[in-house]
């Protein structure tokens, strides 16, 4: 549509002119190209969100022709309304942000492009060139418009709404550093904007800055379903031009107010207008007390602009203003960090030091944003400081909102401490909270146990009991990381029977998602696998060609190992599988990673040594014990022994420990070796001398070995093993030899048929949900794959093994001895 004029007077509309333009086909995966019609690129990692959030734009370029000026507007057509109701979807995106739209019912194809319409016009709005304003409005966005599919879908049920700027009611301070969203401006008629807009066509260039800003302000007190008429008019981006040449003329009274205007005004966040303005406030901020930078900032935070230049100057005003800081202030504060994903270093000490000063005075609500704050931007206080902050929340748990419970979650979560009351309360809280909380909710609760390794059946059958209803409200995210959650403590499928197959079908429901995504169909999977559940069409599309392809791009995540790991459970737990599988070549590489690591890491830690090393002195020798990966792709270690059919030892194939790893994730053939049956191997052990050994008390040897404790996750309860195995008996020389040689009593029957393959385990904690015999997900899928590849399971477990490392070496051997052949 194009309209010419001349002089700056109006002409009539000549004609109008649509230009069309046809949507290139675009390669996706198979499987998801039928559903890419659905997907909308959201994210949970800190990145740029401009993409997000392009709603309706008007961009003004000017055009130099050779007897008059005009300018081109161009249209894009809005994805969907952008309402001030929901304004915590526009701010950055992370994987620590929960307010993302469901995809269901927000989900344009990513490919799809709109058609752009043009209004060029010759109108004069200026004497006055400003370069600046001319590279601001000459950007022009990437249109978007609504897919067929999306328009006709059938409407899903709200999910539960939470009021994530409810801290703002606690108290009447915060009307001067913030903007209450629920006090909407009393409207103004549609003929007052009208007549207001006519006002920018009369005054032009001879508006002042007082009348820019009062249009402005004005026009924002228009009923919110009028505002997309008043920004797609062309008088409006007038306005907007003629407020840019008078940004530096503002009072600071005035720039706020006119941030403001654009708040009520509903203005698209990546409008390139406002870019300009954040570049002048940030000019002005040393001008500005602390009360004026907080309330910018939060203006910016209600339009959903990202302003790091800004933010900049506001965190280093702090540094002035540290007395001035009461309680509101600082909630304020920690919001505003918390929404701008980083709070600079310098900063946390003083933040640290005010949170403990004004602690004890914050509210039920207030206590929920200040964790979400710190959570959010990764902030790491001192243990003192989170313990003390989460006492303040177990003490006034009663009275916070969901949401607010949900915060404390989240930061218990990023600081990893495992605050025992709070956790029992939520064994209360929860069940009780769950059958009103929202999809989100439930999936950070769920998340913060899993990571925790903290496992309530009454917590977890609350959420269970909740989430098929809230399926279709699931993000991929949400779905994967619930079943991560589930799956890691050992959640049983018969426990909750639709919570399994619901989220799974969330999945696939999503399946356009994770063209972007990836990784959430493998978190999924993954936690499906731990309870031996596996969706073979999915496992079809995580392991085709090219959505591994896919995966190996991702800069932001290293996916291999999840993709070996999935690869390798799928050998031996779908054995008739004929779908795809990961090259040899990638799987070699992925094994050899590992065992890279291990050796650094698991193998140098005193526990796994000294088993292996008593190991060899109990079977004869260095050939008897196999130190490697079993099955690689569940990463970790074991000690692998064989046992002939009498119970002997048998040297293990040392090509195995010399390979360490077989990429195949199938346990290779073994070659026997001569038996003991050759070999001066002592005498055999009686039960007299092992009741004399574990029922005698023993004096204490000053060559008891010292031993380091397994490394701390931060906070984690102190060990009762050392109250275990504290008697037993001097042993001389000849006692000690006579540990050497395996009992033929009290064994169990072995197939007398085959070599029984043993792999040890040296376990730690960290092996187990807290508290707790219950294996975690990864684990007790590696006991499961290791029986299915024809192990049996020996488990050194930390209660025994770890108190047993400062006893003496004959006492070790007795112990190892009762593992191996009595099954103790």
């Amino acid at each position: 549509m194009t309209i010419h004029g001349k002089g700056g007077e109006r002409k009539k509309l000549m004609a109008t002119s649509v230009l069309c333009r046809r949507v290139p086909r675009l390669r996706c995966l198979p499987g998801l190209k039928r559903d890419a019609m659905q997907a909308q690129n959201l994210h949970d990692k800190p990145e740029d969100d401009s993409d997000e959030k392009k709603g309706m734009k008007g961009v003004l370029q000017h055009q130099d022709g050779s007897s008059q000026r005009g300018y081109r507007l161009h249209y894009n057509p809005s994805p969907y309304p952008r309402s001030l109701l929901n304004i915590e979807t526009t701010w950055s995106q992370g994987d620590n942000e929960e307010d993302e739209p469901c995809l269901s019912t927000l989900a344009p194809s990513f490919w799809q492009q709109s058609n752009r319409y043009s209004v060029s016009c010759s109108r004069h709005l200026s004497s006055t060139k400003n370069t600046l304003l001319d590279l601001a409005f000459n950007k022009s966005p990437e249109p978007e418009i609504q897919s067929l599919s999306q328009r006709h879908r059938k409407p899903i049920p709200p999910d539960v709404k939470v009021d994530t700027r409810a801290f703002h009611k606690c108290r009447a301070e915060y009307s001067s550093i913030s903007l209450d969203l629920n006090q909407q401006p009393s409207p103004v008629e549609w003929e007052k904007a009208l007549q207001l807009l006519q006002k920018v066509t009369v005054l032009k260039g001879s508006m002042k800055p007082s009348d820019v800003s009062g249009f402005l302000l004005e026009l924002s007190h228009l009923h919110p379903d009028k505002m997309l008429l008043v920004r797609n008019d062309q008088r409006f981006n007038m306005l907007l031009r003629y407020s840019v040449e008078n940004l530096r003329l503002f009072t600071l009274f005035q720039l706020l107010d006119v941030l403001q205007a654009f708040v009520w005004l509903d203005m698209p966040s990546a409008h390139t207008v406002l870019e300009l303005y954040e570049v002048e406030l940030s000019r002005r901020a040393s001008q500005m007390n602390l009360h004026q930078l907080l309330l910018a900032a939060d203006l910016w935070r209600c339009i959903g602009k990202q302003v790091p230049q800004f933010l900049k100057h506001l965190y280093e005003s702090v540094h002035l203003y540290l007395g001035q800081v009461g309680t509101p202030e600082l909630v304020q504060l920690l919001y505003i960090i918390g929404e701008g994903r980083h709070c600079p270093k310098d900063l946390i000490h003083p933040l640290e030091r005010l949170l403990m000063r004004h602690l004890q005075h914050l509210l039920p609500e207030e206590v929920g944003t200040v964790c979400l704050g710190l959570f959010k931007s990764q902030t790491s206080l001192s243990e003192v400081a989170v313990t003390r902050t989460v006492d303040k929340a177990h003490s006034v748990v009663e009275e916070m909102s969901d949401f607010a419970v949900v915060n404390v979650m989240k930061f218990l979560r990023f600081s990893y401490l495992f605050h025992r009351a709070w956790l029992q309360a939520m064994a209360q809280e929860v069940p009780r909270r769950a059958p009103g909380m929202g999809v989100k909710g439930l999936m950070h609760v769920a998340l913060a146990c899993s990571a925790l390794h903290y496992r309530n059946d009454n917590m977890l059958m609350g959420i269970a009991s909740r989430v098929p209803s809230v399926v279709p409200h699931c993000r991929s995210k949400d779905s994967s990381k619930l079943l991560w959650a589930f799956g890691t403590l050992g959640f049983p499928p018969v426990e909750s029977p639709n919570l399994y197959p619901s989220l799974t079908e969330g999945l696939r429901q999503r399946k356009a998602e994770f063209h972007r995504y990836p990784e959430h169909l493998l978190t999924g999977l993954l936690g499906l696998a731990f309870v031996s559940k596996f969706p073979e069409d999915l496992l079809e599309l995580a392991l085709s060609p090219d959505f591994v392809n896919l995966a190996l791009k991702s800069t932001q995540l290293e996916l291999k190992k999840d993709l070996y790991t999935l690869d390798g459970s799928v050998a031996l737990e779908l054995p008739q599988w004929t779908g795809p599988r990961l090259s040899r070549e990638l799987r070699q590489e992925v094994a050899e990673m590992l065992w890279t690591f291990a050796q650094s890491d698991v193998c140098q830690k005193p526990e796994v040594q000294e088993a292996e090393s008593a190991l060899k002195d109990l079977l004869g020798g260095e050939n008897f014990v196999c130190k490697r990966m079993i099955l690689p792709h569940t990463r970790s270690i074991d000690l692998e022994v064989h046992l002939d059919a009498a119970g002997q030892p048998i040297p293990v194939n040392q090509t195995l420990c010399t390979d360490t790893v077989s990429p195949d994730n199938s346990p290779s053939k073994q070659v026997s070796h001569q038996g003991w049956g050759q070999m001066n191997i002592g005498v055999t052990l009686t039960d007299e001398l092992l009741l004399q050994l574990t029922s005698t008390k023993r004096k204490k040897e000053k060559e008891a070995v010292t031993v380091a404790q397994p490394i701390s996750l931060h906070r984690v309860e102190p060990d009762d093993g050392d109250k275990l195995f504290d008697t037993g008996v001097v042993l001389t020389r000849d006692m000690t030899d006579l540990l050497t040689k395996p009992s033929s009593q009290n064994v169990a029957p072995r197939d007398s048929k085959r070599t029984e393959k043993l792999a040890v385990q040296v376990c730690n904690r960290n092996h187990f949900c807290s508290q707790s015999q219950q294996l975690l997900g990864l684990h007790a899928m590696k006991r499961r794959q290791l029986r299915l590849a024809g192990y049996r399971v020996v488990e050194l477990s930390h209660q025994e093994w770890f108190p047993m490392l400062r006893k003496s070496r004959a006492e070790k051997l007795a112990y190892l001895h009762g593992k191996i052949y009595s099954g103790q």
